[in-house]
């Protein structure tokens, strides 16, 4: 007999596991809340669509910390190669860039929400709008159906697949319902807090630095005066803090430390190339071929316009100094500023400017070979739902449509 398949939530995850599900043979019907589906694939990488990564499975995988592991089957089943592919055969060409990040050849996010829909669509999948779930039906340990917001229940289905996304940007209709509808069947949903978010900075420092942009720099966060992580990239100074992909990539960190109660900084290596033997070294060069230079003069060789009277004022070095009147002492005082400009963290922006929403259904209750609830027979999730997320650069996306496609795969069986 055919399988009757519903999935709840029409993102990336939620068309691909329609598509594959109906692709597999099963009557497959897709419940969407919004006007339309694919809400959120329009804004991510600033509309371009950050398609995936290609990154080798090994590294791959770490860019989502120790639940990474959770995604080896789906990531075997369905990978970047196999992503490519099935864009190419819907006529959605891509292009790579330096970095490994994978984007539509158009850089128009439209061309790939388009593509997932008619795919869909042809396989046979019913799409419904409008329409939002508000209840799981479970009977005997088994899921039976779900009950539609002003429509009359829909039974004697074999599969649920929960691809409601998390819980960030909740004008394109991610608003956690799946959290919600995981718990009130008895799954334990992981603390939802914000990731890949702009971070609040004490004093006003950065309100001084807003709008000037870091290229190639080190960032590292520190909690009560450890280090705890590090990245190399591009920041930007905002009028309450930092932001950029830098700083995105380090916020989980800060955003647990914050949530934890303990006292959380920003290290900010401004030459990362240079160790701090090299660095004085070519201070020094630099201070005696041009000692009749005032140093604020002479830091523009080093330092954006704007940062140069922030690092004068921060390193108590005053601006008409001469550099052949700088001290040993003020030379080591701005050499070690360069290496470790630090700022206060206070706080981050709220969960609903997050690209990323960090926590989830706990991983330990669902089965990674399948993505089939462990504690409710022919329950699926996949997605942002999940509690796995990961730093910017494509990966996300990627674990949205690989994990669709395995519990859509696994749903028709």
């Amino acid at each position: 007999m055919t399988r009757r398949v519903i999935v709840v939530g029409g993102g990336a995850a939620g068309l691909m596991a329609a598509g594959q599900a109906a692709a597999a043979g099963a009557e497959t019907l897709l419940l969407e809340k919004m006007d339309q589906p694919g809400r959120k694939i329009l804004i991510t990488g600033s509309g371009r669509c950050n398609l995936t990564n290609l990154a080798p499975l090994p590294d791959f995988i770490t860019h989502f910390g120790p639940n990474g592991r959770f995604l080896r089957p789906a990531f075997g089943q369905f990978f970047a190669d196999d992503l490519l592919a099935f864009f190419r055969a819907q006529g959605v060409r891509t292009i790579t860039e330096a970095s490994g990040r994978v984007f539509p050849a158009s850089e128009n996010a439209q061309d790939v929400v388009d593509a997932l829909v008619r795919w869909a669509l042809n396989r046979g999948v019913r799409l419904q709008t409008g329409a939002r779930v508000e209840r799981l039906r479970v009977e005997g340990g088994r899921v039976t159906g779900v009950e539609v917001a002003g429509s009359p229940p829909i039974c004697r289905v074999d599969a649920v697949i929960v691809t409601t996304g998390g819980a960030s940007y909740p004008g394109t209709g991610s608003t956690g319902d799946g959290y919600r509808l995981a718990e009130s069947v008895g799954h334990t949903v992981v603390s939802i807090r914000p990731a890949l978010i702009p971070l609040k900075t004490a004093g006003d420092t950065t309100r001084r630095l807003m709008g000037v942009s870091l290229r190639d720099v080190r960032a590292s966060v520190w909690i009560n005066g450890r280090r705890q992580a590090g990245h190399t990239g591009e920041m930007l100074f905002t009028h309450f803090g930092v932001s950029g992909p830098l700083i995105l990539a380090l916020s989980k960190t800060a955003v647990d430390g914050l949530r934890a109660g303990q006292r959380v900084s920003l290290s900010i290596d401004l030459l990362p190339d240079l160790d701090e033997p090299a660095l004085d070294t070519r201070l020094l060069r630099d201070l005696d071929a041009h000692g009749k230079q005032q140093v604020h003069t002479l830091l523009k060789e080093w330092l954006p316009r704007k940062l140069i009277p922030v690092a004068l004022d921060l390193t108590g070095i005053p601006p008409d100094r001469s550099a052949h009147q700088i001290t040993a002492h003020e030379r080591r005082r701005l050499r070690a500023w360069l290496k470790d400009f630090r700022l206060d963290i206070t706080g981050y922006q709220p969960l609903a400017a997050a690209i990323v929403t960090a926590g989830g259904v706990d991983l330990r209750e669902v089965e990674p070979r399948t993505l089939e609830s462990r504690l409710v027979k022919g329950l699926y999730f996949a997605g942002e739902v999940l509690d796995l997320d990961a730093d910017t650069g494509g990966y996300n996306l990627q674990a949205a449509f690989s994990t669709g496609w395995l519990a859509g795969h696994s749903a028709a069986q």
